[in-house]
């Protein structure tokens, strides 16, 4: 990563991997979401209301990388001075934010028809929220650095401290007693979701984490360009 130390550089890739990430990233997430409203059958139980899964996982697991890319990009600073890390670490929290929120309001869209509630403060939900306002106490901490020029080391620290609560989130259903239902999808253990509902699921989770990918560098682009020229006004007051 310290090759794209350098703005000039860094921004050389984000122009173009923007436009890629965001043109797959929309294919592949109206390409899910078609396949999910329109061709797979209901559920045998829960009917068509298993059609928020499609929005709802994505969301859920966007929320919580997107604290922990916070959390890396904390690391970075703090241990290597990375100069673009606070710079990420920014960009990365309003995505992570609405992705979280997104998460909290299909739950409680999905939890409706399903547990006979808008909310539940079960472990799971009550911990996503947790996750929710912690990324509006860093978007806050890091913009106050900023406006007052300095070098994001609190926020990275808030970064660092704020992951704590991403192993709650994750084994919140097995640690206490849950409504919410148990782990659906791992690397080791398969999937309990029935095959034709679950194929356009990683269409959606692709194309929502291109889109998340893309809309960050949008930040980081955006942040550096006023950086830049916040840096020119100053040189024109002084001369």
């Amino acid at each position: 990563m310290h090759g794209y130390a350098n703005p000039a550089r860094f921004l050389k890739f984000a122009r173009p991997a923007t436009a890629w990430l965001l043109f797959i990233g929309v294919v592949l997430l109206l390409a899910g979401i078609y396949g999910g409203l329109a061709v797979t059958p209901p559920d045998y139980l829960q009917g068509d209301t298993v059609r928020i899964l499609y929005i709802h996982v994505p969301a859920a697991w966007l929320g919580m990388a997107g604290w922990a890319s916070i959390a890396a990009a904390s690391i970075s600073q703090l241990v290597w001075r990375h100069p673009l890390a606070a710079v990420a670490g920014r960009a990365v929290a309003p995505a992570g934010a609405t992705f979280a929120a997104l998460c909290l309001a299909t739950g409680s869209i999905w939890g409706r028809p399903t547990w006979g509630t808008w909310w539940e403060w079960d472990g799971r939900l009550t911990s996503m929220l947790i996750l929710f306002f912690l990324y509006l106490g860093y978007i806050a901490l890091a913009s106050a650095e900023r406006e007052r020029g300095g070098d994001g080391r609190m926020a990275a620290l808030f970064g660092l401290v704020g992951a704590v609560n991403l192993p709650i989130i994750h084994y919140s259903v097995l640690w206490w007693r849950t409504l919410h239902q148990g782990q659906s999808l791992s690397l080791t253990g398969g999937s309990s979701i029935a095959p034709e509902l679950l194929w356009p699921l990683p269409l959606t989770m692709v194309g929502f984490t291109a889109i998340f990918a893309a809309v960050t560098l949008m930040l980081m682009r955006a942040d550096l360009a006023r950086s830049k020229l916040e840096a020119r006004l100053r040189r024109s007051v002084a001369e």
